[in-house]
């Protein structure tokens, strides 16, 4: 019995999560990187962060994923901690979609599900249709999974020792509780630990009494992979995992006091025990928003006490285009300066946390510049429609020859943009391959990133103060740069040669070194119309 046990739970909860995860890749396929911009725009108000959480979490089918994604959104400072907060609220709703699904015990459509997803997904040619196999594919094997555990399980009915467990944790509540949190902060969803009590309640062999305290612990071992993807993360990004814990652990708490009553709740919903469980999950995740909604304000101002930190939030938007302005054409291209100089100071954190990630090794940064290449892009489209907008005005020449020069600068901070992104992935392969760099390649690099830094942090300056003097001092920085690239090209070639590099560390180096010289030239650029314009002024 014990092995059939083991082999048939295993198996089963392989193909259970195997099959969420076919499903849930199937829908964003579907949705592309709508996903992101949804959560970006649609968290302004407590209520729709609430709805934009279950949303999302209904989509990618794991309140782990949508965690991870609102902290990587805070980190880049597109959220808040009070819209990451309502988000997260959303989330734990949005995660009982998949035992409400389970609970309608589907599974004899299990097989012709995986087959008409098997064909659809592999044999058609149309994209639509092929995402569309996957979610039924996904849809199939999930429901196999439940039903291997279902039958691995049904020998429990009759073993002593665990059917005294069940006891136990119907008068210890708390028992059950630690259980839960703790298998599922292991496999790291709550969706697979309430489908696996859905498969002991299809045999009989646990009751809603039992179950509820499973439920409220795996809503506690969510929890941690939030913590794991907020190691490394900025300040806000540490609340929000530490509001995911306080929010679902005061929501347990708030609940064992009712417990009794609770049970008595759910089991009027439904006369089928599986429909209770998935229930009793979906109630107490509402019900724990809704109490939460009112003190978001005070629940918000508690965490940041616990965790002290200036909080950072970066609009996506621009901050400074104001269309009013538009008719006094010398106002609104001052407007247009100021958010090409915010858009200018944005890339240029980039690189700095590009080089951070390359010298630490450690992928949470890039997460950032990731996120910000996306409003570098969103900036740029608004910030060229804002200038064509002035175009249209009556201007005089030298106002002419003013938007002229700040149409070509905002090409070349976006393209700047695009070369840190590019950055970003040479340092994401090192890391992943673990590639090897020699102090001398590192120093090399180190060297030239900082005579990139100096020019493009006095061309964004020269641009925002109007400053000549500026302007030509990185103008004459540019044969350094161009010298310096092409001195540490043949430093790394000999060094190949030699013997003395790892080959593919060597590939990685003279593209870093290629990326930024680009980024000199694209500084360059821009104190060559500053110089430009002032020197005619």
């Amino acid at each position: 019995m014990t092995t059939e046990l083991i082999f048939g739970m295993v198996g089963g909860l392989g193909l259970f999560l195997y099959g969420m995860q076919l499903l849930s890749d199937g829908l964003q396929k579907v949705t592309g990187d709508r996903i992101q911009k949804v959560m970006e725009f649609l968290t302004n108000k407590p209520m729709m962060g609430v709805a934009t959480g279950a949303l999302i979490t209904s989509i990618v089918q794991s309140s782990s994923a949508t965690s991870v994604i609102t902290i990587g959104l805070v980190n880049a400072g597109l959220l808040s901690l009070k819209q990451a907060v309502s988000v997260i609220a959303g989330a734990n709703i949005g995660t009982t979609v998949t035992a409400q699904i389970v609970s309608f015990r589907l599974e004899k459509y299990a097989l012709p599900a995986i087959g008409i997803g098997f064909i659809f997904n592999y044999l058609s040619k149309r994209r639509s249709s092929k995402y569309f196999g996957q979610i039924l594919l996904g849809f199939g094997i999930l429901f196999l999974g439940l039903y291997t555990m279902s039958h691995a399980v049904r020998p429990l009915r009759n073993y002593a020792p665990f059917l005294s467990l069940l006891t136990n944790i119907s008068y210890n509540p708390l028992l059950g509780i630690a259980v839960a949190a703790i298998f599922t902060a292991i496999i790291q969803s709550s969706s697979a630990t309430t489908a696996i009590v859905i498969a002991m309640s299809i045999q009989g062999i646990i009751g809603i009494e039992a179950a509820i305290p499973l439920i409220l612990g795996s809503n506690v071992g969510t929890c941690f992979t939030a913590g794991i993807a907020s190691i490394g993360s900025s300040i806000t990004g540490k609340r929000v995992a530490l509001s995911h814990l306080f929010f679902n652990i005061g929501g347990v708490v708030l609940f064992l006091f009712f417990i009794n009553k609770f049970s008595y709740l759910v089991s009027l919903t439904s006369s089928s025990i599986p429909r209770q469980i998935a229930n009793a999950h979906t109630l107490f995740n509402v019900i724990n928003a809704a109490i939460l909604l009112p003190f978001l304000s005070l629940f918000t101002k508690l965490i940041v006490k616990l965790l002290p930190g200036e909080e950072i939030v970066i609009k996506k938007g621009p901050i400074y285009l104001n269309k009013d302005m538009l008719n006094t054409p010398s106002l609104a291209l001052s407007q247009a300066t100021k958010e090409l100089v915010r858009m200018g100071e944005m890339v240029e954190s980039m690189l700095n946390d590009v080089m951070m990630s390359f010298v630490q090794d450690d992928l949470n940064i890039l997460k950032n510049v990731y996120l910000k290449e996306g409003v570098v892009n969103t900036l740029e489209k608004e910030i060229t429609k804002y200038l064509v907008l002035i175009s249209q005005r009556s201007l005089s020449p030298k106002q002419s020859k003013r938007l002229t020069d700040l149409m070509n600068i905002v090409n070349d901070i976006e393209r700047v943009g695009d070369h840190a992104e590019n950055l970003a992935e040479l340092t994401e392969e090192k890391i992943n391959e673990k590639l090897p760099f020699s102090e001398k390649a590192l120093s090399e690099l180190k060297y030239m990133f900082s005579k990139v830094q100096f020019s493009l942090n006095k061309s964004i300056s020269a641009l925002k103060n109007r400053d000549i003097e500026l302007a030509q001092e990185v103008a004459l920085k540019e044969d350094e740069i161009d010298k310096i690239e092409k001195e540490l090209r043949d430093n790394h070639i000999n060094r190949l040669n030699q013997g003395i590099c790892y080959p593919e560390s060597g590939v990685i180096f003279l593209d870093l070194i290629s990326n930024l010289e680009r980024v000199g030239d694209h500084a360059n650029n821009i104190s060559l119309m500053v110089i430009d314009e002032l020197s005619k002024s």
